[in-house]
């Protein structure tokens, strides 16, 4: 591994939010339950660690267990900017306002980029953009 990957502890929905984002960002889904590790700390079925892999987003996650905290998110936006085509930029948008909350619609701004926030279903918050001129925001 060569990047910084965000670990989400989640509470008991590792595997809905890594399925859901899996589905978002064309990624393949891995998922291991406690039973797996061998681990007593929790329910056998809950995800002892998930990850996405083979496409453009790679989170890790587990559900939280033993007393852990889950996740809060605060203060911290996880940024596509400029990661793909503007037109994919757009749908991920989309698909991550889903059961989610837009913060800032994605728009073209003043300097003459486009971005804008969401945070998703499961307490992501996200910054999504991309450059461009207008003939771009149709894509």
């Amino acid at each position: 591994m060569t990047a910084l990957t965000p670990y989400l502890h989640l509470p008991g929905t590792t595997r809905e939010a890594l399925t859901f984002y899996g589905e978002v960002f064309g990624a393949e889904v891995h998922l291991h339950t406690l039973a797996e590790f061998g681990r007593t700390d929790g329910p056998a079925d809950a995800i002892a660690h998930g990850y996405l892999s083979g496409g453009p987003v790679t989170l890790f996650a587990s559900d939280a267990t033993g007393g852990e905290p889950s996740l809060r998110c605060e203060g911290l936006m996880l940024s596509l900017l400029g990661t793909a085509a503007p037109s994919t930029l757009r749908t991920w948008f989309s698909a991550l306002s889903e059961g989610g909350r837009v913060v800032d619609d994605l728009q073209k701004r003043p300097w003459g980029d486009f971005d804008g926030q969401v945070v998703d279903r499961y307490g992501l918050h996200w910054l999504i953009g991309f450059q461009g001129d207008a003939t771009e925001s149709s894509d």
